[in-house]
């Protein structure tokens, strides 16, 4: 009987995924034929920006994240049969909790789609964006709570012989998944500003998560990695999609309505795959950039309102764009960050009479900075093959450096 079992549940691992896969795979194909149809109702809509790394004026169509996210959020509907459908006419092992975490996940993504094209729209202050994230996480939270309500924590090898083997952490961890939320909606949307920059680290990123959920999907805990495939296959296929279009030249812009819709997306997948830690690990350049750019997000150093590298037209390369402040204006703690900054090379200073020209402070200008003017696509194409470098340094610590600090 036991190699029937084995078969059986061999069956229930891979036939969702597969169904999955061909149904990701459809939707890029439909998704790539309805980007370009839809472009013009976008511009009549008044849904445009101007591609400012560009010698034209051409009104480029924007916010098409939505449309990616509408055909994800499709097949994921009609994919909801593929792993329920066998249970439904038996009610009493159905199984319920694994039904409503699907839904939930699904509701909030949709939240994050509807509150990112309102801010697309109505240009949400900064101020008002972390709001939309912590809103739309709120069934995930509420369905993790009723479901799991698990907040305690594994301690690292070096520190149990002072605080044990586990912690119970309580109300911080819920604190913790909900900033996970916001971080990951937002990270996305700081490092960007270059043609297909937002869609390719978002791909990586998904394949990154989805390499590793099949890695998992051998161990004790594969259906909570079977479940994260569910939502990482189709995204895929949609992102890439977008991405045929995004890529420069591109034709068309994402909007914060894709990078809210990515960030919820790997968040969902996160907190009820039970793999937010690891989920995090993939998110080194974002990570690395939001702490760069923090000095500025926080009005330490002056922030002019667009951070994007500076266009020359004459040669067709991307520079670094700067921000000029008098000295004096800085606090001890601002004059602080701009020392250390200067002592590791991260910045550009230049000083005359008091007043301070240097790059604005992402990782875009930092490449910039180390390499020299950069052609927008190259530019793009470094930066994404440094989120691949960081991926592969994630799955090194993920395993081979876990082992130091972990019971694997």
């Amino acid at each position: 009987m036991a190699p029937d079992i084995d078969i059986n549940q061999e069956y229930g691992k891979m036939f969702p995924v597969i169904i999955n896969f061909i149904m990701s795979v459809t939707v890029y194909f439909i998704t790539v034929r309805l980007i370009p149809s839809l472009k013009e109702k976008f511009i009549k809509a008044n849904l445009f920006g101007i591609d400012m790394s560009k010698t034209t004026s051409d009104k480029v169509p924007e916010s098409l994240g939505v449309v990616v996210g509408c055909t994800f959020l499709i097949t994921m509907f009609l994919f909801i049969p593929v792993p329920f459908g066998h249970n439904l006419l038996r009610s009493k092992t159905f199984p319920h909790d694994e039904f409503v975490k699907f839904i939930s996940a699904l509701l909030s993504i949709c939240c994050m789609l509807l509150l990112g094209f309102a801010d697309d729209v109505l240009d949400v202050p900064w101020r008002h964006k972390l709001l939309l994230p912590t809103i739309a996480s709120l069934p995930l939270l509420m369905v993790y709570y009723v479901n799991f309500n698990v907040t305690t924590i594994i301690v690292p090898k070096p520190l149990r012989e002072w605080l044990g083997l586990s912690i119970d952490i309580g109300l911080v961890y819920y604190i913790y998944m909900g900033s996970l939320a916001v971080f990951c909606t937002n990270a996305i949307n700081i490092l960007a500003g270059v043609n297909g920059l937002e869609v390719g680290q978002s791909i990586v990123i998904a394949v990154s998560i989805a390499i590793f959920n099949i890695i998992e999907l051998y161990g004790n805990l594969w259906k909570a990695h079977q479940f994260s495939l569910y939502f990482m296959l189709p995204y895929i296929g949609v992102s890439f999609a977008l991405l045929k279009h995004n890529w420069y030249p591109s034709s068309v812009f994402v909007g914060d309505t894709f990078c809210y819709f990515s960030g919820m997306t790997f968040a969902v997948v996160g907190i009820l795959g039970h793999f937010s830690k690891t989920t995090l690990l993939f998110f080194i350049p974002q990570v690395f950039n939001f702490l760069y750019s923090s000095p500025q997000l926080f009005k330490l150093i002056p922030c002019p309102r667009h951070r994007l590298p500076k266009f020359n037209s004459k040669t067709d390369r991307m520079e670094v764009s700067i921000t000029v402040f008098k000295y004096c204006d800085l606090n001890i703690l601002g004059k602080l960050i701009l020392v250390v900054f200067k002592i590791l090379r991260l910045i550009q200073w230049k000083e005359n009479d008091g007043i301070v020209v240097t790059n604005n402070f992402t990782l875009i200008n930092l490449v910039l900075l180390y390499f020299g003017p950069l052609h927008e696509a190259k530019l793009t194409t470094v930066l994404i093959l440094m989120q691949v470098l960081c991926s592969i340094l994630a799955f090194v610590i993920r395993y081979p450096f876990a082992w130091v600090f972990y019971d694997i």
